[in-house]
């Protein structure tokens, strides 16, 4: 039971989190189609006095998966419980934690693709059956117990959908890929934020500050906090152009939203004259490990046509080179 305890006290990465996050969809931008098929979704469920069906979201990091999951649980008017897979890391974990789901609750677990092998089974019966079916022993002595347990939703986030196993994938009815925000979306976000921060962000700061925000809006909300910290060294009770300019120059954050681990990224892709490059020699290269480039530095670099993944690694396309000022030529 301590570690029930322990998985129900996760807190939100900021304490300033708890206050910008919204609550219910009319607050929450952008994720438009999304937004439109779970309003039906819920309204559904609740004329029918049913729980919701499990939804999977899926994409990058930092794009709202586990704010989602907290206006779903407003919306339906539920109790939310939130863990990550890794957390989970015998089958008891998990048992002790939907035995003590009430009906209607909502599970929320992110890095869903990390569960192991044996979780993953004893989740099949929870979310199919609601029921839990437990093997004590082994060889001829085992004995397999059911639990019944009390109807819930599973919401599951991952940032590598092609890392579920598909008897998994398959048992969610709702799936969503989450999308990256336009300029607009994000800026709406910074100026709403800004203002619960106490802090209020003018237009033109909040178009800049979006603009440099990769199209994600963890990413957004970590410039306007640290560009709120420079305001408030220099005793302003507003966010201005001029010194949101000057904060994203000393955090090195360029027009694109580049630092400096991206342009070293693409520096040694283009470098490369064209030759792809496995992840393992870029991860060595960088000194840094594989999941950050692939769940940190890639997505935003491949949706934007900068790089390209192939079967003999990563490519440089020509916008990179044209933004480093290399000359695209005799590469092939």
């Amino acid at each position: 039971m301590e570690r029930l305890v322990e998985i129900e006290k996760i807190s939100f990465e900021d304490k300033d989190d708890v206050s910008i996050r919204p609550s219910k969809f009319s607050e929450y931008i952008g994720q438009e189609n999304i937004k439109k098929n779970l309003h039906i979704s819920i309204a559904a469920s609740k004329k029918r006095e049913e729980s919701l069906d499990h939804i999977l979201f899926f994409g990058p990091p930092g794009l709202g998966k586990t704010t989602l999951a907290y206006v779903i649980a407003n919306e339906m008017g539920a109790n939310i419980k939130v863990t990550s897979a890794p957390m989970i890391e015998k089958s008891g974990d998990l048992a002790a934690i939907l035995t003590n789901l009430s009906k209607g609750d909502i599970l929320f677990i992110d890095e869903i693709h990390r569960l192991t092998n044996n979780i993953e089974e004893i989740l099949y019966s929870a979310m199919e059956d609601f029921r839990l079916d437990i093997i004590i022993g082994s060889g001829p002595a085992a004995q397999t117990i059911k639990i019944n347990i009390e109807n819930f939703t599973l919401i599951g986030a991952t940032t590598r959908a092609g890392m579920l196993s598909n008897p998994l994938r398959d048992r969610f009815g709702i799936t969503f890929r989450m999308q990256f925000y336009d300029t607009n979306e994000l800026s709406k976000i910074i100026y709403l934020a800004s203002k619960k921060l106490n802090k209020v962000c003018n237009n033109e700061a909040s178009l800049e500050i979006a603009k440099r925000s990769r199209g994600t809006p963890r990413v957004a909300l970590r410039l306007l906090r640290r560009i709120r910290d420079f305001a408030e060294f220099n005793n302003e009770d507003s966010i201005s152009l001029k010194r949101t300019l000057e904060a994203l120059n000393e955090l090195g954050v360029d027009e694109r939203g580049f630092d400096e681990l991206d342009l070293a990224f693409l520096k040694l892709l283009t470098e490369s004259q064209n030759k792809a490059i496995g992840l393992n020699t870029i991860a060595a290269a960088l000194s840094e490990d594989e999941r950050t480039i692939e769940d940190i530095i890639e997505p935003y670099l491949l949706a934007n046509g900068y790089i390209e993944r192939t079967a003999r690694g990563r490519i440089a396309t020509k916008k990179s080179y044209d933004l480093l000022n290399i000359p695209f030529k005799n590469l092939f």
